[in-house]
């Protein structure tokens, strides 16, 4: 029983000894990543091991025939140990930078959430307070009369187009976000789609003397659902025509490549600020030109609808500056 005792002890001695410089060595690497944490564990316990083994073996007066062979047996165990330590550690290391992408992800989209809903609310009650006083003029004979009452009832019209375009949008994300959206896949003409899309955004374009240019040739067809991709063009034009100062250009093109076929929308708004570009797409991002009322910077949603009806078709959109302006690209599966 002494014997077992001293043994014990030797051992427990000489991987204290081995633990102490374990956890000098884990100081010095606090700041290093999980991988080079348990790799310094595994190795703090195989020298431990190590250490009691040969502290006993030299008690028990082993031959050194006999130690070779058990310091082998251990090192073999450690050299397993040490690599399914690190084909794990990476596994955790891995696992370990995803949730912390997932957490930073959540927050941005939380903090989108919360600037969405303050946005959307003062959208919302802008024109709800102009739609009100108009109203009661009327009600209360204020404006009586014919010319002043029709351009009454113009704005309040213009100012429920507008509502009524912010509540389709909303409706759009929450179906996009939620997985509700569901493809109804078809062939579609992209030139069809675009000159539909031209016509409906030629008013506003129109009124900034901006014009609206299509390739003549190249336009390719491709599968997907007419009205989400009808939605993507217009979104995109609507964008353009909205930055792009008076009496510029946008320029919309398409064609078929070896990766899918690609649709591009450039203008000459002057460019994206780089620290911008990245956030083009979020969810009511506007952009510092669009905080100011009266710009038509809309809610901050439709480029995170585009985003979102491209993916839903296995497509990617993105934006990049060029010479006096931006080029958004969509590109779709062939």
């Amino acid at each position: 029983m002494t014997d077992t005792l001293l043994i014990g002890l030797y051992a427990l001695i000489a991987g204290a000894v081995v633990a102490v410089g374990g956890a000098a060595a884990l100081r010095t690497l606090r700041r290093r990543s999980i991988l080079a944490h348990i790799v310094v564990l595994l190795t703090v316990t195989v020298l431990a091991v190590v250490a009691g083994v040969t502290t006993v073996a030299k008690a028990m007066f082993l031959s050194g025939h006999d130690l070779r062979v058990v310091l082998l047996t251990v090192c073999a165990a450690a050299v397993v140990s040490l690599a399914t330590g690190v084909v794990f550690g990476r596994r955790l290391a891995a696992s370990a930078v995803w949730a912390q992408q997932a957490r930073e992800r959540e927050r941005r989209l939380e903090a989108g959430r919360r600037e969405l809903v303050a946005w959307v609310s003062h959208d919302l009650r802008t024109p709800l307070a102009g739609m009100r006083a108009m109203a009661e003029a009327l009600e209360d004979g204020i404006v009586a009369d014919p010319r002043g009452v029709a351009e009454y009832h113009r704005r309040i019209r213009v100012e429920t187009d507008q509502m009524t375009r912010l509540v389709d949008d909303l409706f759009e994300l929450s179906r996009i976000n939620a997985g509700a959206l569901r493809l109804v896949p078809t062939t579609v003409p992209l030139r069809e789609v675009v000159s539909d899309a031209i016509a409906g955004v030629a008013p506003l374009a129109a009124g900034k003397k901006i014009s609206l240019v299509a390739a003549e040739t190249g336009w390719p067809t491709v599968r997907g659902g007419e009205r989400e991709l009808a939605r993507v063009v217009t979104n995109l034009l609507i964008n353009s025509v909205r930055y792009t100062p008076a009496d510029g250009t946008v320029h919309i093109d398409a064609g078929r490549g070896r990766d899918g076929v690609w649709l591009t929308v450039s203008d000459t708004c002057g460019g994206i600020p780089e620290g911008d570009l990245d956030r083009v797409f979020d969810i009511a991002f506007r952009g510092e030109r669009a905080r100011t009322p009266g710009t038509g910077g809309g809610g901050g949603l439709g480029l995170a609808i585009v985003r979102g009806l491209v993916e839903a078709h296995g497509g990617h959109v993105g934006v990049r500056n060029t010479g006096g302006g931006c080029r958004f690209e969509v590109l779709l599966p062939a």
